[in-house]
C-alpha cells in the first residue's frame, strides 16, 4: 500500500467514490421535488379564486359609483293654483295644497299687468320664471324669498313680491272653495264696497320640486280642453 492510498483511507470525505455520490443525490433530489409539488397550491385554484375576486371587486366598484353618480329623482305632487287679478291691476298667483284649506302655501303679486297677461295666453304658451340671487339668499327656502326678478316669455318685466294674505284674499279664496278648475269674474264690491271686478282662473298644476334651488309649476289642461300651457319657474341662480 503507497502513503498516496493510505491517506484517502483516513480521509474518505474528500474523495468520495462515484458510485456511492450518485446513489445518495439522487432519492434527495427525488424527494425533494415531491415535497415541493405536495407544498405549492393548485395553479388553476389560485387563477380562479383570483378572477373571483376581482370580480366581486369589479361589481362592488361599479355599485359604488352607481349608487354616487345616480342623479336626485324630482318629487312631483298636484296642487291648485289661481291667478287672479283686477282687470286695471296686476297679476297675483297663489298656490294651494288643498282647497278646502283659504290659507295659501305661496301668493305672489307679479309685476305684470292683467290685461297684458291675458293677451300673453292668447298665443297659447305663457311661462314665466321668478330668479332669485343664490349669494345673498343661499339659505332662505324658495317659498320665503321676499323678491324675484321676473321674465315672462324670455322678457324681464319688473319684480315679483312675497305677500303675506290679506283679509280680502282669504274672503276670496273662501268664496272658490267649490271649484277645482274653471274661470270667471268675480263682480266689482266683493268683500267691499270700493272694490274692482277680479278676474281668475283656478286649475290644478303639476308641482316639481328639483332641489332646494329650484321648483316649478306646470298647468294641467283639463281632459275636454287644450293647447293652453303656463308654467311659472322659481330658480335661485348661482
Amino acid at each position: 500500500m503507497t502513503k498516496f492510498d493510505a491517506l484517502r483511507r483516513l480521509i474518505p470525505c474528500f474523495y468520495p467514490t462515484p458510485t456511492n455520490s450518485i446513489a445518495t443525490i439522487t432519492p434527495t433530489k427525488k424527494r425533494l421535488s415531491t415535497s415541493l409539488r405536495d407544498d405549492l397550491d393548485d395553479p388553476i385554484t389560485i387563477t380562479n379564486q383570483a378572477q373571483d375576486k376581482d370580480s366581486q371587486d369589479s361589481t362592488n366598484t361599479t355599485d359604488l359609483e352607481t349608487t354616487t353618480l345616480a342623479p336626485a329623482r324630482p318629487s312631483r305632487s298636484m296642487v291648485i293654483g289661481t291667478i287672479f287679478g283686477q282687470r286695471k291691476g296686476h297679476v297675483w298667483f297663489c298656490i294651494q295644497h288643498d282647497r278646502l284649506s283659504t290659507k295659501p302655501s305661496l301668493l305672489l303679486e307679479l309685476p305684470i299687468p292683467t290685461h297684458q297677461l291675458v293677451q300673453e295666453m292668447r298665443c297659447g304658451i305663457v311661462r314665466i320664471a321668478l330668479e332669485c340671487d343664490h349669494s345673498e339668499l343661499s339659505a332662505c327656502p324658495l317659498h320665503s324669498v321676499p323678491l324675484w326678478t321676473m321674465y315672462c316669455n324670455g322678457r324681464k318685466i319688473g319684480f315679483a313680491t312675497k305677500r303675506k294674505a290679506s283679509h280680502h284674499n282669504l274672503l276670496m279664496l273662501k268664496t272658490m272653495q267649490s271649484t277645482t278648475v274653471g274661470a270667471g269674474v268675480i263682480p266689482a264690491g266683493f268683500g267691499s264696497s270700493g272694490s274692482e271686478e277680479i278676474m281668475y282662473m283656478r286649475a290644478n298644476y303639476e308641482h316639481v320640486v328639483g332641489d332646494a334651488d329650484s321648483e316649478s309649476f306646470h298647468l294641467v289642461n283639463p281632459d275636454e280642453c287644450t293647447g293652453q300651457e303656463l308654467s311659472v319657474f322659481l330658480m335661485r341662480s348661482r
